[in-house]
């Protein structure tokens, strides 16, 4: 089949042997989606979820036992105590944004332990940009604890911490930027250092890194973490969506964010959404097997050829973003375009940078998907900035990843 696209046995040979060499790291990652896999089986069963569980609420959405299932099955799968499932959640930022807006108050402080925050994140703190809901307009103060060579600095967390502090905040996530995305291991230690030494809340953007070590953050300690549905958690089929998890009381006050004081977790209609939430879980892992070894082979191929790449392709991964480095940004522009002429869905679009709502710099994305926007299919995107970085993620389909690597290589590398 591959011939017949253009494709000749020299690329073709290349990318297998890229393959061969990655055996050792594909059985590591399939190990994981069986943990996560039984995992979450487990948790189904646990929650006693039925085909009633299916049934949607309108409305206010009082009394829907499909979504207390939906929640309790991620609040097992997560470890917590409670959880927030919505498709009121319009993305991970939003998700987010309801944690420290439930949680905080005026004179409060949160401590940024991960360096500045992603794009979309620093408009909403008001670390850049000019929005008039910014938090930091309600008196909320958000300290920046830079990296130190890319790794957090403990003393300087330590210094910090003398004064009193809210919130320490983690982004597990690389973001757009250049530093390693941080493991559930550092995070744990941060955490253990955080609670020793204080009574600030943990919260940990979990963003692209559901599913993918044998370990979430909140199972070492986080008091709150976030994410988008259309990433891992999704599956590909949750259509719209977000989720919380962690300390009752914490989730609770992000719920009433969401919806009402007095009204809290409640109410909420769930609009046909259920099935497809708790479909998208249970096939989370599959998914994040295919992202992770899309992942690799990408990383593996093109590293060989000389591209920057983090992580390298026999590194530990904590999440499914592959950063792809190149010398200008014509070259950046077509890797997008390659990676949305390969896709299932508006192949025939060739996207161009352009402006986009809460970042600082023109955005090129590469979103050939199913569900807009969604992460969790194949996709690239990049702010059009020096270093010229592509963020690659997701995949539903290994061998779709695989086609748009090779097509790539035929035509522009």
């Amino acid at each position: 089949m591959y011939y017949s696209l253009g494709i000749d046995e020299k690329l073709l040979q290349e990318v297998k042997d890229a393959e061969t060499s990655l055996a050792p790291v594909f059985s590591r990652f399939e190990s994981i989606c069986e943990y996560w896999s039984v995992r979450i089986l487990n948790a189904f069963r646990e929650a006693h979820v039925s085909e009633y569980s299916f049934f949607s609420s309108c409305g206010y959405g009082y009394n829907d036992d499909g979504r207390s299932a939906v929640e309790e099955v991620y609040s097992k799968v997560f470890g917590t105590e409670k959880a927030l499932v919505r498709p009121q959640m319009v993305s991970g930022t939003h998700a987010i944004t309801l944690g420290l807006r439930g949680v905080l108050r005026p004179g409060d402080r949160v401590i940024l332990a991960t360096g500045l925050p992603y794009d979309t994140m620093q408009t909403v703190m008001g670390l850049s940009g000019n929005s008039p809901s910014a938090l930091n307009l309600y008196n909320i103060d958000f300290d920046v604890l830079p990296l130190k060579d890319n790794h957090i600095d403990l003393e300087g967390l330590k210094d910090k911490l003398n004064k009193p502090a809210k919130m320490v905040y983690f982004q597990r996530s690389r973001g757009y930027s250049d530093r390693p995305s941080f493991t559930v291991e550092t995070l744990k230690e941060m955490i253990d250092f955080v609670h020793a030494n204080s009574n600030a809340i943990c919260y940990v953007d979990n963003c692209y890194g559901e599913f993918v070590e044998e370990s979430e953050p909140t199972l070492v300690g986080a008091d709150l973490a976030a994410g988008s549905l259309i990433k891992n958690p999704g599956g590909g089929l949750a259509q719209s969506g977000g989720y919380l998890v962690g300390r009752a009381d914490l989730v609770e006050l992000a719920a009433e964010a969401l919806t009402a004081p007095g009204l809290g977790s409640e109410v909420g209609a769930t609009l046909n959404q259920t099935k497809l939430v708790l479909q998208g879980l249970y096939q989370a892992p599959i998914m994040v097997l295919q992202a992770m070894k899309s992942a690799a082979l990408f990383a593996a191929v093109l590293h060989k050829r000389g591209y920057w790449v983090s992580p390298k392709p026999e590194e530990k991964r904590t999440d499914t973003v592959q950063l792809l480095g190149f010398n200008q940004k014509e070259d950046l522009i077509h890797f997008c375009q390659a990676i949305q002429h390969s896709s299932p869905i508006d192949s025939f679009v060739t996207p161009e940078p352009a402006p986009m709502p809460g970042y600082e710099n023109e955005v090129i994305m590469a979103a050939g998907t199913f569900v807009q926007g969604a992460t969790s299919e194949l996709s690239a995107d990049a702010p059009l900035r020096e270093p010229y970085r592509a963020y690659l993620q997701g995949s539903l389909n290994y061998y779709q990843s695989k086609l748009a690597l090779l097509e790539f290589l035929r035509k522009f590398a």
